[in-house]
């Protein structure tokens, strides 16, 4: 069998790797063990795993061995990432062992398995270290079958809650010979009755009204027999029934009023409540006590009552107007109280952001419940400065080093017109400092300027020609935005953007939208020499840089939710934009706006561990040109609108728009100017974060992460070869990146360095672009070949095998 020789390069360092992983995860040193006494050095769980899927056996496996007791635990001390260290480990003592079997027997039962058995077995080395007793404990579990609930029922004196628990028996998680008998979907179960109850009208239930009683006796038993030796073999069999099916039957009841083992139920907990008089007091100050509030209302010399008085509205300078609380009160005067109405009420107010707290006192009058709203507000006017940095480099000599700064200036106003409308002010102004070597379009210091301006007003409801439903939704805006930018890029071009909008945001649940039915934008764009030179050695840049005006919608979608088995978070987020569908139909505007479909997805996932952290990010985009060579601007996306790669949040072993396109070299000839924009982007994201140690209430944290990714155009072009995304070519476009980084964290921002490796470059011709420890820098002679007889076309550029960034926050 023959093997290429990248192959072989590529084996052996995986090889070396694999090897290292290995050789270190089975180093466990010891410092100072008990002289002459034994001590933990490693306590394992056995599982046996039959009857349990792989994801349960895994979490059984995991949660197990927490509850080792701790004179069994070695306590170990992670070194460089993948070794470990034992210090001072307590002598053993075999004591340990019984109580450990009491904590995960307990925990079997909480899961479940109440017929699980345990098996230790203790083995003692004193031949690997000289004058150690190294112990290792290993229990074994065998779990057997885990106790299913047979059948759920509701055994409520109250003929109401009988029937409410009937009626919506269908929403239950608990499904009769599949759901286990557990502590948690009991309590789950008790939950969701007491959220139904509380949300008709019941404002006083809880938890502790209500049981549930579980009986695990095999019905057989029941029946009686005069026969001593009948009723024996029937206890045997019934015996046999439960350790190869054991089940349980739960009937859900109200607990007894002698019951005193909680909180005792008494008659009026269950008891339908109407909703009484609303008070609000939208002034109050974040010292004042919400009871003397109560008992001074003659105090307040403005008092706003609706026409049936069942609202009033406390104030004493006048700083709001009723219309944002009544339009965010979801209740009104007589309605069955709703646990459900009540806290979106508050969490709608709280989201508003005039009032920085939102408290609340509840009475009952009656069968009524009285409430009394306190709003805190927030300071009205404020003013932040932000300053930014950033730095892309390919190396510390040439001149693709770029060193940014940014400085924001943003003026809040929480409180416009008193009607808590929030108005949003920011000015921005940036720079692009050039610190590598000159050339004669790159000479000099100030490579770019940037100075942009936005303003925008968030109304804190719909406003619309007709009405919209948002009774089911929350924080609903509605959100009109004007910013314009002047970008300079010395020797290249002078960019102006005009951008304004209209559009809605709302969210349900732990989901965000944003809706824009109306995008206008307008650019304009003066072309100078060095761009002028660097479009006739890179044709594709002559269609990437045409500017017409934008009349688009856009729809955005993200969602946050935790993970389900080990702590961590997920975020997804997805964004359409549309622009020329309809208005390109009419003929006077057909050559006049941009036609295209663009649409994005992220995705991003974090294991929290206990010090450490795993997070991966997956993204995709792609933007198609309606009219494609036909269209007047080119057949792909405008510039702004297209994707990127490469920079201090993207590729990392690349500078800012310095991959790409696929494996196209055209922007490998330029000495000047050599940004990528594509139609289409795939990346991925992999990054293990970790602590180093902490200076003065500063963090040092360091990372290992991997990119990989690239950008494509969408349509096949013959003056750009391989730029287009091709199924076929995907591995050999695809760049890798490996790196390390330090993060420095001050609490307030977190300033990181990352340092990547370009392990694979689509650009490299040789070695199927994978990187070579011989040639860290290099330059493609057989491109220098091919371009040799083309006058306006530069010699490749030297490339070397690495990237270095300062960023700002983490990078997802």
């Amino acid at each position: 069998m023959h093997i290429k020789p990248s192959s072989r390069y590529m084996l052996a360092v995986q090889l070396w790797v694999a090897g290292l992983i290995m050789g270190m995860s089975a180093c466990v040193t010891v410092k100072n063990p008990p002289v002459g006494q034994p001590f933990v050095y490693d306590s394992k769980i056995e599982l046996k795993s039959d009857n349990l899927s792989k994801e349960e056996a895994k979490l059984l496996k995991t949660n197990l061995a927490e509850f080792w007791v701790d004179s069994l635990r070695p306590p170990k001390v992670q070194r460089y990432f993948v070794a470990y260290r034992i210090v001072s480990p307590p002598v053993f003592d075999t004591a340990g062992i019984e109580k450990s079997i009491q904590f995960m027997d307990s925990y079997m039962n909480s899961a479940g398995y109440y017929q699980a058995t345990f098996k230790d077995s203790v083995r003692v080395d004193s031949t690997s270290a000289p004058g150690q007793k190294r112990v290792t404990v290993t229990m074994y579990v065998d779990p057997n079958k885990a106790m299913i609930i047979d059948s759920l029922g509701y055994g409520l004196a109250d003929t109401a809650l009988q029937r409410i628990a009937m009626d919506r028996r269908e929403a239950s998680a608990i499904v009769p010979h599949k759901t286990k008998f557990t502590k948690e979907n009991i309590a789950t179960e008790l939950d969701r009755l007491v959220k139904n109850y509380r949300n008709l009208g019941y404002y006083r239930i809880s938890r502790n009204n209500l049981i549930a009683e579980t009986d695990t006796t095999d019905a057989a038993l029941l029946k009686l027999t005069l026969d001593p030796f009948e009723q024996a073999i029937k206890m045997a069999q019934a015996a046999a029934r439960t350790r190869e099916n054991p089940s349980a039957v739960v009937i859900v009841k109200e607990r007894p009023p002698e019951d005193t083992t909680l909180v005792s139920s008494r008659a009026r907990d269950f008891v339908r409540y109407r909703v009484g008089h609303i008070n609000f007091f939208p002034e109050t100050a974040s010292t004042e006590i919400p009871d003397s509030i109560l008992r001074n209302l003659h105090a307040f010399s403005d008092v706003f009552e609706t026409r049936r008085r069942h609202v009033s509205i406390y104030n004493k300078e006048g700083k709001f107007i009723p219309k944002p609380m009544l339009s965010h009160l979801y209740m009104r005067e007589g309605d069955y109280y709703s646990d459900t109405s009540f806290y979106k009420t508050i969490n709608n107010l709280s989201a508003i952001g005039a009032w920085q707290q939102v408290d609340y006192r509840n009475f009952l009058h009656g069968d009524s419940v009285d409430m009394n709203f306190f709003l805190v507000p927030a300071v009205k006017q404020n003013v932040t400065v932000d300053l930014e940095g950033s730095w892309n480099t390919g190396d510390f000599v040439s001149s693709s080093n770029m060193f940014g700064l940014a400085l924001n200036l943003t003026h809040r106003n929480r409180n416009v017109w008193k009607r808590a409308i929030q108005s949003l002010t920011n000015l921005r102004t940036g720079v692009e400092l050039n610190l590598g070597q000159s050339n004669s379009y790159s000479n000099r210091l100030l490579q770019t300027l940037q100075i942009a301006g936005s303003h925008s007003y968030s109304f804190p409801r719909f406003i619309a020609p007709f009405r919209l439903r948002s009774r089911n939704l929350d924080a609903i805006r509605t959100v009109v935005s004007v910013n314009g930018s002047y970008t300079d890029r010395k020797d290249y071009f002078q960019f102006r953007s005009f951008v304004t909008n209209w559009g809605y945001e709302w969210k349900k649940g732990n989901a965000s939208w944003q809706y824009r039915p109306i995008n206008f934008e307008l650019y304009s764009l003066d072309v100078k020499e060095g761009l002028v030179q660097a479009m006739e050695y890179n044709p594709y840049l002559k269609n990437a840089f045409n500017t017409g005006t934008v009349l688009s919608q856009q729809l955005n979608y993200n969602v946050s939710y935790p993970n389900t088995r080990f702590p961590g978070n997920n975020y997804f987020r997805v964004g359409v934009e549309e622009s020329g569908t309809l208005f390109g139909l009419i003929p006077a505007l057909r050559d006049q706006i941009y036609r295209y479909f663009r649409v994005e997805g992220e995705y991003i996932k974090h294991f929290d561990f206990a010090k450490t952290q795993l997070a991966l990010r997956g993204f995709a985009g792609v933007g198609v040109n309606y009219r494609g060579k036909e269209d007047k601007f080119g057949g792909g996306l405008p510039f702004y609108k297209q994707f990127i790669a490469g920079g201090p949040n993207s590729m990392r072993a690349w500078g800012l728009r310095q991959l790409g396109l696929g494996s196209n070299l055209q922007s490998d000839t330029s000495s000047t100017f050599r940004d990528r924009y594509g139609d289409m982007q795939l990346e991925v994201n992999l990054e293990y974060r970790y602590p180093i140690f902490s200076i003065g209430g500063v963090k040092f944290n360091g990372a290992v992460f991997t990119d990989i990714g690239n950008i494509w155009n969408v349509r096949k072009d013959e003056s750009l070869p391989d730029a287009e995304f091709s199924i076929g070519r995907l591995g050999k476009d695809l760049a890798i990146a490996l790196g390390t980084g330090i993060r420095m964290d001050f609490n307030f921002v977190v300033i990181r360095v990352d340092f990547g490796l370009k392990l694979k470059d689509p650009a490299r011709l040789k070695n199927n672009g994978w990187m070579s420890i011989r040639h860290f820098t290099w330059r493609n002679k057989e491109f220098e070949d091919v371009t040799a007889d083309n006058p306006i076309t530069h010699k490749p550029l030297v490339r070397n095998n690495y990237g270095i960034q300062l960023g700002i926050g983490l990078p997802f």
